[in-house]
């Protein structure tokens, strides 16, 4: 099994990607689920049908018997670039020792699926992307094992329906005779109707050969020997390289006082405005960041100016003080009979700070303009192609045909990489040198200081309970800047509650903000959890059998597992205490504890044991999903314990790595425990799903502790010796 990793443009261009295939190509039409198939047996035939056919290619054989899978999805470590082909070759029933792995072109008519929000999309994000493309590769790879069976039943002179398929290969039990599928290639003909099969006639799920197994992940070799192309690795010849000066001030513009003396220095090729920054392309790195270390810039003010995060939550709190009205996002049940009729009524305030995506690969791409200004191609690691595609294209004035752009695999995303920009900066720098290709380099500081957080918000949450202690209802207001990022996770899905309102209020501060992992969920399924948990200490229930009372079976089946895997309500070690979350996030139900201790003299917490369980229907990879959530959970450590961006006068203070620091290896737990309820459910989106459950059992655990409760992320020192004096 190996993925090809060194992309160039035949691979890229829909013109000519297909040209190495030496073989069969099954063309897919746009749909995505074969209605139409084209047998292609060389490289005109090959371009022929992409070019007059508009069809994409999911799959390529050769008389070897060698398949070719094309990947739709980004592949930024979260195992994308093996579990879509797995799904297709589960179906096709191929022989995974014989697959290969390409990058599809960025084509969302030909590789997307269709997005409620934004129509053909192949942007990777959510964990949606084995969620929405499952269906649409296991359909694919069974019409491509039904044109094998065809042609080898015409061979033979058989009944279609007497032959069956093993790894590989084509068998006819009844007179003993098996094929492989390379040996098909040289005879292959495309039936004239080849239908939609049924789900019915799919592979059951019990019959799956690779489809919840452990498979060794396509992309990690190449990544231990250094050989997976990453866009900060590619050098092409005669390449330039770009820096930009964007200053720390979001939305400011600049004025440059000394461009002459920049353009006298060494390597310097040019210097171009490009809005809200300065640009400058030189002959080498080292020439850009020494260049760009003498920029005199003169920064316009700009909507963030004079914002100090740390007044933003007086100015939240007064919003809702102030009774101003927001815009409704869920709105179930009589929330008004609820709160009228209580018995009880509960309020608690939430709060969070922005945070960075800090991935580990700083933002970078090379960009190459036509001498003639007409076309481009950039090479990119990004979430969203398609869009890159189309915003170069406007950014430069050519048609998105134009542009071409090859995927590289990613250093990590976390939401900051479906946005296009540093992709534009690169294309908008290279068209002023054109045609020599130029690599724009982001710095740390760059990304942090001039980055996209996860906004700041303050929940509030009012809940109401009957005589007898049940949950009848809550809402739920929202207050922060990020438009429907700081509402995303605000839903209760999972848990049966007649009554329940969340309304959004959304204050812009000038700020640049973004999804981060899981999006809102981090912060909203903390205050929905910690609220749960300050119900059951009100009516002095334990926080797992409150849950039960109000989940629904299917999610229940997580809480019971993850208590039972951590020994919920046995005894614990002197000094230490647990706490519990539940979460619903893309169709997954997700269930954690945690074990923690406290040195009470530095406010410092160390969570020691995690547990999780998760329910995310069908699992393509298991042993990636276990990482995945391995990863999300220090991920979720790290944001809540030492992450924060505070920003006086409208600029962040941090700068990089020194004062934004990521956790540690000596504070990570000593176990990390997962596991992923086997059920038949289509897959849901899982990839996000652990990391908004630590928050939340860590403030519980806290309490637990301590009787005093967490509600401002994160949860520094100093918060936290604040809340035990309290």
């Amino acid at each position: 099994m190996h993925t090809k990793t060194k992309q160039d443009k035949s691979v890229n261009s829909r013109r000519s990607f297909l040209k190495n295939s030496g073989g069969v190509a099954l063309l897919i039409g746009g749909a995505g689920i074969l209605p139409q198939i084209v047998s292609c047996k060389n490289e005109s035939e090959i371009i022929n049908a992409v070019n007059e056919n508009g069809v994409s290619a999911w799959v390529q054989l050769t008389k070897e018997g060698l398949i070719t899978i094309f990947s739709p999805a980004t592949e930024m470590g979260q195992g994308s670039m093996t579990a879509l082909p797995i799904i297709f070759a589960e179906e096709m029933d191929a022989d995974w020792d014989k697959v290969s792995v390409e990058f599809a072109p960025q084509d969302a008519d030909l590789y997307g699926r269709d997005l409620k929000w934004k129509g053909r999309s192949m942007m990777t994000f959510g964990s949606t992307g084995v969620m929405s493309y499952y269906s649409i590769l296991r359909q694919a790879g069974a019409q491509a094992r039904y044109i094998l069976l065809s042609s080898a039943a015409k061979r033979w002179d058989v009944d279609i329906k007497n032959l069956t398929t093993g790894p590989s290969k084509i068998i006819h039990k009844e007179s003993n005779r098996e094929m492989s599928y390379g040996e098909v290639v040289s005879f292959l003909e495309i039936p004239s109707n080849i239908p939609t099969i049924p789900d019915d006639q799919l592979k059951d799920p019990k019959d799956f050969r690779l489809i919840g197994s452990v498979t060794p992940r396509t992309d990690i070799p190449y990544k231990v020997n250094g050989t997976a192309q990453f866009a900060m690795d590619l050098k092409l010849p005669d390449m330039l390289y770009g820096s930009i000066n964007r200053g720390r001030l979001h939305g400011a513009k600049p004025t440059l006082k000394n461009e002459g003396k920049i353009k006298e220095m060494p390597g310097v090729v040019g210097v171009y405005d490009i809005g809200y920054g300065i640009g400058i392309v030189t002959e080498s790195v080292t020439e850009g960041f020494m260049a760009r270390h003498f920029l005199e810039i003169d920064w316009s003010k700009s909507d963030a100016s004079g914002f100090n995060s740390a007044d933003a939550f007086d100015t939240y709190d007064k919003v809702l003080e102030d009774g101003k009205s927001g815009k409704e996002m869920h709105n179930e049940g009589d929330v008004k009979l609820a709160r009228e009729s209580a018995a009880n009524t509960y309020v608690f305030d939430y709060k969070n700070d922005y945070i960075y995506h800090g991935q580990q690969e700083p933002l970078n791409a090379v960009a190459r303009v036509a001498e003639d200004g007409a076309s481009a191609e950039v090479w990119i690691g990004t979430q969203n192609g398609v869009d890159t595609a189309a915003d170069i294209a406007g950014a430069l004035g050519i048609s998105v045909a134009s542009v071409t752009v090859h995927q590289q695999y990613l250093g990590g995303g976390f939401g900051r990489r479906t946005l296009s920009d540093y992709g534009v900066e690169a294309a908008l720098l290279a068209k002023e040198v054109a045609p020599r290709p130029v690599k724009l380099i982001w710095t740390r500081e760059d990304d942090l200081q001039y980055g996209m957080y996860r906004p700041a918000s303050l929940q509030r949450m009012e809940a109401f309970t009957d005589e007898d202690g049940n949950l009848t209802g809550f809402t739920h207001d929202v207050v922060g800047d990020g438009v429907r990022l700081i509402a995303d996770g605000s839903d209760i899905n999972g848990y049966k509650i007649p009554n329940h309102k969340v309304v959004m209020h959304i204050v812009p501060h000038g700020i640049r903000v973004k999804h981060w992992r899981a999006v809102g969920h981090g912060t909203n399924k903390f205050a929905i959890e910690c609220m749960m948990d300050e119900i059951a200490a009100e009516q002095n229930t334990d926080p797992v059998e409150f849950r039960k009372k109000i989940l629904e079976p299917k999610p229940l089946a997580t809480l019971e597992k993850v208590a039972t895997m951590a020994n919920w309500g046995k005894s614990l070690p002197s000094g230490r205490a647990r706490g519990v979350a539940f979460l619903e996030r893309s169709r997954t139900f997700s269930s954690g504890i945690c074990e923690i201790s406290l040195d009470r003299s530095s406010g410092k917490i160390r969570v020691h044991h995690f547990w999780s369980a998760h329910d995310a229907g069908v699992v393509i990879q298991p042993d990636s999903v276990v990482a995945q959530m391995e990863g999300g959970i220090v991920m979720g450590l790290s944001s809540i314990f030492n992450e924060q961006i505070t920003i006086v006068n409208g600029e962040a203070q941090q700068s990089n790595y020194n004062d934004y620091p990521i956790i540690r290896m000596h504070d990570l737990p000593e176990t990390i425990e997962t596991e992923i309820l086997k059920t038949t459910t289509p897959p849901a989106g899982i990839g996000e799903s652990s990391t908004p459950l630590v928050a939340c059992a860590v403030a519980n655990a806290f309490f637990a502790m301590t009787g005093k409760r967490l509600r401002h992320m994160p949860f520094t020192p100093a918060r936290v010796l604040e809340a035990l004096a309290s």
